[in-house]
């Protein structure tokens, strides 16, 4: 219990999601406790057993994403490492890559990278204060060099979503590859990559699919061979010097966290259970909600699209006369909801959105968000306008 002797209200759920569902949980109970052994590192029944964790959860990530064979998906420990993964094994000097101006630092600061130390090309597509994109400067963008169109599904900070079968086509018809960022849309959006033409798909296994930190994965489509970042023991083709081609084992060298993974899966599960489109329109709802509570607020500017228009869970707001941080600090202290304020890794949006001097909070709600959390956020923040004038 926090020393205001209040209840946390979590409204974090962009950065991870919280509280678990209990079979997660129990999932990384039971392989802590009964298979904890190295997958594929042996032949004996516990290495079995957790080989099979990673089989299960490997199926139901394909099941969820569309993946007809689900070894084309690797398991990494986070987005921003399948970002890199993707990225840093794909570029080669010379290429030309279009990203947009709502990426995450874990986009934007690769390609800058690659950029700066392997020369490649790079252009970022504007977007207005809502978070549109004109698919006609994309399409303007490209040029024969193009390897590489990669944008977020939707904007930590704006919820913005963007149309990723449009930009598929487009990638298409410049000769590119596309990959995604979906980051903020996996487990609340419906994702098939072979429908919608996606190439390449990150995404975190610890918010919309529920599981725990330290899981994520990277889908590659069996038509493009990444460069692997990390080159180690695999348990397959150990007397060959080059790491193996076969997949998955090319992007999983090492020992790979089994115990998250079977937290991850029974997470998986969980969502596949009540459906990606029912999740997303339920979080969307608690958004409206949220939003009409907080347009009668003082001197507060909603970010992101208007009221009614499609958004993921997320609302971010400024105050005038109040900085973000000090916004926060104060929810979490005086009513024991957590939010989060500044800049989210995303400077490019907060440029696009006006908000680069002055950062934003950041609410987000998630699978265990109830109306009366988002209530409570609208009463406290509006008392603290109250309070400041």
């Amino acid at each position: 219990m926090r020393q205001t002797e209040k209840p946390v209200i979590y409204l974090d759920h962009a950065a991870t999601s919280w509280p678990k569902p209990d079979t997660v949980l129990a999932a990384m109970q039971h392989s802590l406790q009964e298979e904890a052994a190295n997958p594929g590192r042996g032949g004996h029944r516990m290495a079995i057993s957790a080989g099979r964790v990673l089989v299960r959860t490997r199926i139901l990530l394909g099941r969820l994403f569309g993946a007809a064979n689900p070894n084309d998906i690797a398991f990494m420990p986070n987005t921003t490492a399948a970002l890199n993964q993707a990225i840093k094994g794909l570029l080669r000097p010379g290429d030309h890559v279009i990203a947009t101006m709502t990426e995450h630092n874990s986009v934007r600061r690769p390609l800058e990278y690659m950029r700066r130390e392997h020369g490649i090309q790079l252009d970022y597509v504007p977007v207005d204060v809502l978070g549109k994109m004109d698919l006609n400067e994309l399409s303007s963008l490209c040029r024969p060099a193009t390897r590489l169109i990669v944008c977020n599904h939707s904007s930590n900070l704006l919820g913005s979503i963007l149309p990723i079968a449009d930009i598929a086509d487009i990638a298409r018809s410049c000769g590119a590859l596309l990959l995604v960022d979906a980051a903020q849309s996996a487990g609340v959006m419906e994702i098939d990559v072979g429908k919608m033409g996606i190439d390449m798909l990150a995404f975190p296994g610890h918010k919309g699919l529920l599981g725990p930190q330290g899981t994520g994965g990277l889908y590659v489509d069996p038509s493009i061979d990444l460069v692997p970042l990390i080159h180690g023991g695999t348990g397959s083709q150990s007397e060959e010097a080059d790491q193996p081609s076969v997949r998955p084992d090319r992007y999983e060298a090492g020992t790979p966290n089994t115990v998250g993974i079977a937290g991850l899966g029974a997470g998986v599960r969980r969502v596949l259970e009540e459906g990606p489109s029912a999740i997303g329109q339920r979080e969307w709802e608690l958004t409206q909600q949220l939003m009409g509570q907080l347009s009668s607020v003082r001197g507060l500017n909603m970010l992101g699209p208007k009221l009614g228009e499609p958004r993921t869970g997320i609302v971010s707001f400024t105050v005038d006369g109040i900085d973000s941080a000090d916004m926060a600090f104060r929810l979490d202290r005086d009513y024991g909801i957590a939010v989060r304020a500044g800049y989210h890794c995303t400077p490019l949006a907060h440029r696009s959105a006006n908000t680069i001097g002055s950062g934003a909070v950041r609410s987000s709600v998630g699978f265990t968000t109830t109306e009366a959390d988002t209530q409570a956020l609208a009463e406290a923040v509006r008392e603290i306008v109250r309070s400041v004038f």
